[in-house]
């Protein structure tokens, strides 16, 4: 969900970003009767010619007519891993009326006196420790890039006038940054794919209201249609299943327990509607059907809680800190929720629980990578996008 929300930092090393999926096929891939349609993911990471100019890019891109644009969504991440970064990334994601609803006074006081003082500075030394330096960004910008870039390659076959472009929800490259330089290439449909598996108003919601928010100022709007939840999706949950498969098959040790942890949100959000600890529950009973585990093998619990009000449970780390003192050895978490590698994982997951299992008797802990921008999470984008255009190509 978040890159903004996580436990507290440890001062163990950094984990190296994850390689990406294995290049042996999944079986989904091989099972697919749709993948002789699907062009080969592209290896390089050159944009594709039919991919919207990105922000620092001078040069104006070639317009179209008719054009159907294309921008995957994902949550935000800091400038910068420094303090004042971090600072302005948590400022606007934490005063969203969607991630925190009560905003009163004393909220306010609290978010600028202490939060953002405090939590600024200690969200930074954890970028620093999983900060892309080669591209100076975060794994979660480089990783969302590829995928855009990698879903134009594909697309390409339908024309010049299907373009593809990323945005955040928060910091950069915003949201209304890249409707206007799609409607600017000539785009009068869009299609906007929030890439969160699981419905929540604090992610899917916002991100619809930010499109919303910009189509406003719009006398002449094009054509619109927004990616819903995929939770249940025959293609995301064959994909996951298979690719943890193919990540278990490369581990050196067999894990007695597999954690499968969402991201959380207040009790008190679902009691108001929210679908998302209903959807996370069906994800879980599907992967459990389709690997043959069951809720003792394969268990689901909720990270990142933030602040004091009660979330959903089991927490993900009292539960790795539980089987540990329970003696459990070997353990492997997958993050379902989460459509690309972030601080969520490379850090709160990789590190801080793998350090507090191994501080309380387990041996074994594996991280596994999400579905990123390896040809089983584009296969899965590609199937999305591809259902969702239906009628418009």
């Amino acid at each position: 969900m978040s890159d903004a929300q996580t436990a507290p930092e440890t001062e163990t090393t950094a984990k190296p970003a994850p390689a990406e999926l294995p290049r042996e096929e999944p079986a989904v891939i091989a099972r697919a009767e749709t993948l002789a349609e699907m062009p080969p993911v592209a290896e390089s990471s050159a944009p594709a010619a039919n991919t919207a100019a990105a922000p620092e890019t001078a040069a104006a891109p070639e317009k179209v007519e008719h054009g159907i644009g294309v921008l995957l969504v994902n949550l935000g991440t800091p400038d910068a891993p420094d303090a004042k970064a971090v600072r302005r990334y948590l400022k606007q994601f934490l005063t969203d009326p969607r991630v925190i609803e009560k905003r009163g006074l004393f909220w306010k006081l609290i978010l600028n006196g202490v939060i953002l003082p405090i939590r600024s500075r200690r969200k930074a030394r954890d970028y620093k420790r999983i900060w892309n330096n080669d591209k100076n960004e975060s794994p979660f910008k480089t990783i969302t890039r590829s995928q855009a870039e990698k879903l134009a390659g594909i697309l390409e076959p339908l024309g010049k006038h299907v373009i593809v472009d990323w945005a955040m929800r928060y910091a950069n490259p915003s949201i209304a940054s890249r409707l206007e330089a799609l409607i600017a290439r000539g785009c009068d449909r869009l299609l906007v794919m929030p890439l969160y598996p699981q419905y929540a108003a604090a992610t899917t919601a916002t991100v619809a209201d930010e499109v919303f928010r910009y189509l406003m100022g719009l006398r002449r709007q094009p054509a619109l249609r927004i990616l819903p939840a995929y939770y249940d999706d025959p293609y995301y949950i064959e994909v996951l299943a298979s690719s943890l498969k193919a990540e278990l098959k490369a581990l050196p040790f067999k894990p007695d327990v597999i954690l499968l942890s969402y991201h959380g949100m207040p009790k008190d959000c679902v009691l108001k509607g929210d679908p998302y600890e209903a959807q996370c529950a069906r994800t879980t009973e599907l992967l459990r059907a389709q690997l043959g585990l069951d809720e003792e093998k394969l268990m689901m619990t909720f990270q990142s809680r933030f602040g004091r009000a009660r979330w959903l449970e089991p927490y993900t780390i009292a539960t790795v800190k539980a089987l540990a003192k329970k003696g459990v050895k070997n353990l492997v978490v997958l993050t379902p929720g989460f459509s690309a590698d972030c601080i969520e994982t490379l850090e709160e997951i990789a590190i801080e629980n793998a350090h507090v299992f191994k501080r309380y008797g387990g041996e074994n802990f594996a991280a596994i990578p999400c579905l990123n921008d390896g040809e089983a999470g584009m296969l899965m984008i590609w199937q999305l996008a591809m259902r969702e255009l239906k009628g418009w190509v």
